[in-house]
């Protein structure tokens, strides 16, 4: 039997811990590599996410050779363009916030997108529009730029990151649903007190590449 080998792509450090932690609470011994690319985020949001395509391409090829049998994409930035990637090449890739996308869509019809990155707003959108489609549901998705807050996050003041973007989901009217487009803003979620789901990535992410390599050693 093929030893399932999961590498998780960053384009921050500060993601390596979180995914550690959750790994360790939900799902103890298995292992994880992790691979830290900061320059794709930069160049993605300098140029647009298809800037980095090819770079791309190249890394999900040298992460296979290296052993990996499923890769999971934490940056929703690059989310797209790797998942476009990884089918091209046939690698059996998650998109961490798929599942959280599919959640807010089942969740009503009323989605609201909240990001740090503008580069994040198009992407989880279309990613969550996808998802109304496939599941046959009408969906209507306002997205919220929290101004501010990335530059909180890059400075390291993760309280003061997490405070922005729990007043903005709590300044939220009419919708059904909120998405934390970005894997660094899960803490906000516990803050927020509006009265509906507010969803963030990286536990449901990380369960579903898991159980991924699980169907890829039985395949």
């Amino acid at each position: 039997m093929v030893t399932p080998a999961l590498a998780l792509l960053h384009t921050s450090p500060v993601h390596v811990p979180v995914f550690e932690a959750l790994r360790d609470q939900d799902h103890p011994g298995f292992a994880l590599r992790h691979l830290v690319h900061e320059d794709l985020l930069a160049r993605a949001r300098a140029e647009g996410p298809d800037a980095v395509a090819d770079d791309i391409r190249e890394l999900l090829e040298r992460t296979v050779a290296d052993g990996a049998s499923v890769v999971l994409c934490t940056c929703s930035t690059i989310g797209a363009v790797t998942e476009e990637r990884a089918a091209a090449l046939g690698v059996p890739l998650v998109r961490v916030d798929r599942p959280m996308a599919a959640a807010a869509v089942a969740a009503g019809r009323s989605v609201a997108v909240v990001a740090t990155l503008e580069s994040t707003l198009g992407p989880t959108r279309a990613l969550v529009e996808e998802e109304a489609a496939r599941a046959g549901r009408p969906v209507e998705v306002t997205t919220v730029l929290v101004e501010g807050a990335w530059e909180r996050f890059e400075a390291g003041d993760g309280e003061g990151h997490a405070r922005l973007v729990a007043d903005a989901v709590d300044a939220l009217e009419g919708v059904d649903s909120v998405v934390l487009a970005q894997a660094s803003m899960a803490d906000a979620a516990d803050r927020a007190t509006l009265s509906v789901p507010v969803i963030s990535s990286p536990r449901a992410g990380l369960r579903a590449a898991v159980l991924r390599c699980g169907e890829y050693v039985k395949s």
